[in-house]
């Protein structure tokens, strides 16, 4: 199922380095083990293994990984899930981290967990902490299945019972407290594989998105007093346009066609495609991928980590998709569906329509493999995004983006958040940049694709545009800032009501 991937500064140093949550064989089977994997930015194009030396070599059947400042020390966290022990490792802030699970109460049932957010979702200033499980399941339950009648293979979710979702609340003295079932999220029939944190409402206060495999797809409306309502069904994210509960993998959130609400896409199994739920206002979503590109392309292929991005920093939120089956002998009984995959990438041509474009990128970006997590971060500081993708039993592949033609002439802003008195990571601040006309809005979030994390830092494509007319920053304390006249070509730090408190211009690729 796994591995997840993640790109997190660790050391503040302003140059994203990379987690590789990887995973391990079962006892029985062929015995390999594994640890999670930390690799240093070198800032030069080249990383270092430091694993290690930060005190992360620990052996786990690993699977997830989401990245947040849950203590609001300046430093960001490190929360994996797994099968079995999830745990919290804090940032010491000198390089290495230290294995907090049971100090901060987290310990909890040993559960199937898969992908994890932060979210601060009573705006008390503490990163609370969700965490999304899928079935119950141990090898001793272990059932036997088989497509061909001679090999085994997954057997479907459908063989086992469903599990709730965590919500764990923040003291904010380092401890939290699972606070599931009085919030609401206790619904023991999910099998969950994606978290998405959106504000779907555009009321202020965040909400959460969970992807089912099997399972209807929940929409969990933030009611502003610490509990949420369940609003997928008539909010219509909860099953396909024929009523059908899919197998949702991945998930993400974003207005890609700026008209200043948050859209849904999330993956599916093969023969399903994608689901891209538009947005429409007043609590009601619309699945374009029928009409779509994006769903008649995707419609063999089977999807995991995906996410919405401005690669070529137009301006317009594009989608990247990380595809690859589970059996590999799928071929036996589906000719045209494949073990691995290629990646797909859909670049956004306005009006809400997509064109995929994989195929004329580089020839290894477009090659088959059998994907899973996926994430993305500027790797080298010159203002464009760069992709982290995972394999199941595979290598771990990462792609400068290296724009050609016009695309290399577009150009971009970037922006960190500093809370103050919001979470100092700023998540679920929402930035609205404008531009020649157009308005862009983002909020910072983590969690979102599969079981990955995506840096966290907010990039606008700005085209050929030479500066942002105006950027409004709504934080998750309710404090308003307002920026005017600011050039493009740099990443800026912009501290809750203060501004702009640093600029770093870009560098040029090496």
């Amino acid at each position: 199922m796994g591995p997840g991937v993640a790109f997190i500064d660790y050391d503040n140093e302003g140059w994203p380095d990379i987690f590789l949550v990887n995973g391990m064989d079962w006892p029985g089977h062929e015995q390999k083990q594994s640890t999670p994997k930390l690799y240093h930015n070198n800032h030069d194009g080249t990383f270092t293994d430091v694993t290690r030396k930060a005190g992360l070599d620990v052996e786990m059947y690993g699977l997830g990984v989401a990245v947040g400042d849950y203590d609001n020390d300046g430093y960001d966290d490190l929360f994996v899930t797994a099968y079995g022990q999830n745990r919290l490792f804090h940032n010491n802030g000198n390089g290495t981290f230290t294995d907090v699970t049971q100090k901060a109460g987290l310990q909890g049932p040993k559960e199937f967990s898969t992908s994890a957010a932060w979210m601060d979702y009573d705006k008390d200033g503490h990163l609370d902490l969700v965490v999304a499980n899928y079935v119950q399941w141990t090898p001793e339950t272990d059932l036997y299945c088989t497509l061909d009648g001679k090999s085994k293979s997954y057997c479907t979710p459908e063989s086992y019972k469903g599990t709730a979702v965590r919500l764990w609340h923040n003291r904010g003295n380092g401890t939290f407290e699972d606070v599931t079932q009085k919030a609401g999220l206790g619904d023991a029939t999910s099998k969950t594989l994606g978290v998405a944190v959106l504000d779907y409402d555009n009321d202020g206060w965040p909400d959460l998105l969970f992807s089912n495999d099997t399972q209807p797809n929940k929409l969990y409306r933030n009611n502003r007093n610490g509990t949420f309502s369940e609003k997928a069904v008539v909010a219509g994210v909860a099953f396909s346009e024929d009523g059908v509960a899919r197998a949702g993998m991945g998930v993400d959130a974003a207005d890609y066609d700026h008209s200043g609400y948050a859209s849904v896409l999330i993956t599916n199994f093969s023969n399903q495609m994608v689901s891209l739920y538009h947005n429409e206002g007043k609590g009601l979503f619309v699945d374009e991928a029928p009409r779509s590109e994006i769903g008649r392309a995707s419609l063999l292929t089977l999807g995991f980590g995906c996410f919405f991005f401005d690669y070529d920093l137009d301006g317009w939120q594009d989608v990247l998709i990380a595809n690859g089956h589970v059996d590999d002998d799928i071929q036996k009984v589906q000719a045209n569906v494949s073990y691995a995959e290629r990646v797909h990438l859909f670049r956004n041509v306005g009006e809400g329509k997509f064109e995929e474009v994989t195929k004329s990128m580089d020839a290894a970006f477009a090659a088959p493999r059998v994907g899973r997590g996926a994430a993305y971060a500027d790797i080298n500081n010159d203002g464009k995004l760069d992709l982290l993708l995972s394999t199941n039993g595979g290598p771990v592949y990462l792609f400068r983006n290296e724009a050609q033609g016009a695309a290399a002439a577009n150009r971009s802003l970037r922006i960190k958040l500093i809370g103050t008195k919001s979470n100092r990571d700023g998540i679920g601040g929402v930035v609205k940049l404008t531009a020649g006309g157009d308005t862009q809005t983002e909020m910072l979030r983590s969690g979102s694709s599969y079981l990955s994390a995506s840096e966290l830092v907010l990039t606008f494509g700005l085209g050929q545009r030479d500066k942002a007319d105006s950027i409004e920053i709504r934080w998750p304390s309710g404090q308003f800032d307002r920026l005017s006249a600011v050039p493009a070509g740099a990443t800026l730090t912009l501290t809750e009501g203060k501004g702009i408190t640093s600029r770093h211009e870009f560098t040029k690729p090496r």
